[in-house]
C-alpha cells in the first residue's frame, strides 16, 4: 500500500486502540512507485500529526516515518530495532506521559472528530512539495506553520474536547482544564470563542459551563 494512503485518522485510531507507537515506512522521496507523490503527502501528514499529538499530551516520538525501499532489509531491521527501543524508553501510551486512560481517550476522540477539517487546512494552507525528510521537518517547525497550526487547528481541537465534556455534564473551568491538559486561560479563551458561536454558555445557577 502506498504510504500516502495512510490517513491521519488511521494513526489516531491506532493510538485510540492502545498502540504504544505507529511506524510508517515509505518509498524514498522523489522515487514514488505510483507516480502520485504519495510519500510526500505521508511526510506532511506525519509532521502535522506530531504537532497534534504534542498538543493533546502524547509524545510525538511515538510516531515515526522512514524512507525504506523494498531492497533495504538491513536498514528496515535497524530502524525497527531503534524505534522499539525508543518506545520502551517512553513506556506505555498515556502512562509514559502521565495522562489517564479516560483523559487520553477524550483527547484522541476530540482530535479524530477534526480530521476532515485538518485535512482541508493542510491541503489549502500548508501543502508544499519538498525534497527531503529534513526539509519537511524544518518547514513544519517554522514560525509561519506554528502560527497557522495555533490559529487554525489548536483552538478547534480544544473546543471539540470541551463540547464532549459539557455534553456529559456541566463543568467548571478548572475541571475542563484538568481533563484536557490545558491551562485555565486557554480553556477560558476557548469557552469565550465557543460561546460566541452559540456552542456553550455559563449556567449561573450551577456556576458551571454547559453545552448550549
Amino acid at each position: 500500500m502506498c504510504s500516502g494512503r495512510v490517513d491521519l485518522a488511521f494513526v489516531l485510531r491506532a493510538f485510540s486502540n492502545g498502540m504504544d507507537g505507529v511506524f510508517i515506512g515509505g518509498c524514498h522521496l522523489n522515487e514514488c512507485h505510483y507516480i502520485t507523490d504519495g510519500n510526500h503527502h505521508a511526510f506532511a501528514m506525519v509532521q502535522i500529526c506530531k504537532k497534534l499529538l504534542g498538543h493533546i499530551g502524547i509524545s510525538p516520538e511515538r510516531l515515526r516515518i522512514e524512507q525504506v525501499s523494498a531492497g533495504e532489509g538491513i536498514k528496515f531491521a535497524e530502524v525497527m530495532n531503534d524505534f522499539s527501543k525508543k518506545l520502551r524508553e517512553l513506556g506505555r501510551l498515556g502512562k509514559g506521559e502521565g495522562v489517564s486512560e479516560d483523559a487520553l481517550k477524550l483527547r484522541l476522540d476530540a482530535a479524530t472528530r477534526l480530521v476532515p477539517y485538518i485535512r482541508l487546512v493542510e491541503r489549502e494552507r500548508m501543502r508544499v512539495r519538498l525534497n527531503s525528510a529534513e526539509e519537511y521537518a524544518e518547514y513544519f517547525a517554522s514560525e509561519e506553520i506554528n502560527r497557522l497550526f495555533q490559529e487554525l487547528i489548536v483552538e478547534k481541537v480544544s473546543i471539540s474536547g470541551i463540547l464532549a465534556l459539557l455534553r456529559e455534564k456541566p463543568r467548571s473551568t478548572g475541571e475542563l482544564s484538568d481533563a484536557l491538559g490545558l491551562t485555565p486561560s486557554e480553556v477560558s479563551r476557548c469557552l469565550n470563542s465557543s460561546a460566541k458561536q452559540g456552542l456553550t454558555k455559563f449556567d449561573a445557577s450551577q456556576k458551571r459551563f454547559v453545552a448550549a
